[in-house]
């Protein structure tokens, strides 16, 4: 089980209450993610780890399969950051199962905003591109919360224990 913390943004286009009990804490090896919709064209969804602050974009429609597309888009960029197959289906085990909560810790958020200026200005700048060629990008933007280290580098050492 994963628990996605939703900015108010996406919960108004998920139409789905937050829960309102603590739950348990996700199950996952990279823990939580917090997730927001990017209004381009078409429309994309911005999931930010909070343990690493990798960032994963994909399409937002149609937005009420969001919760269970979102393991293969994860999939996709864990393999591209060097994850072993066995490391991918071990996480992917745990996510199958997503609870939906209010969003609650102001860095992350902080990084949220941060990665959708990127992207908006990467994409003003050279058009559009491939979602996950972008996630790539992003990921290797150093992060004051991770003490200048980038998300990449992160996960990968992650990967490698």
């Amino acid at each position: 089980m994963f628990r996605l913390h939703c900015t108010r943004k996406l919960l108004d286009r998920l139409n789905r209450k937050p829960i309102d009990e603590t739950g348990f804490p996700s199950t996952s090896a990279l823990g939580n993610w917090y997730a927001t919709a990017l209004f381009w064209r078409p429309q994309v969804a911005l999931f930010v780890n909070e343990r690493t602050l990798l960032p994963v974009l994909m399409p937002l429609a149609p937005v009420i399969t969001l919760t269970t597309r979102f393991p293969a888009a994860l999939a996709a960029a864990l393999q591209s950051h060097g994850w072993s197959d066995a490391q991918i289906a071990a996480e992917m085990q745990h996510m199958r199962e997503c609870e939906i909560d209010k969003t609650a810790n102001r860095s992350v958020i902080g990084m949220l905003n941060e990665f959708t200026f990127l992207a908006q200005a990467w994409r003003e700048q050279h058009g559009p591109l491939d979602l996950q060629a972008l996630s790539m990008r992003l990921a290797d933007v150093p992060c004051g919360p991770l003490h200048y280290g980038s998300p990449a580098q992160l996960v990968q050492t992650i990967a490698r224990n």
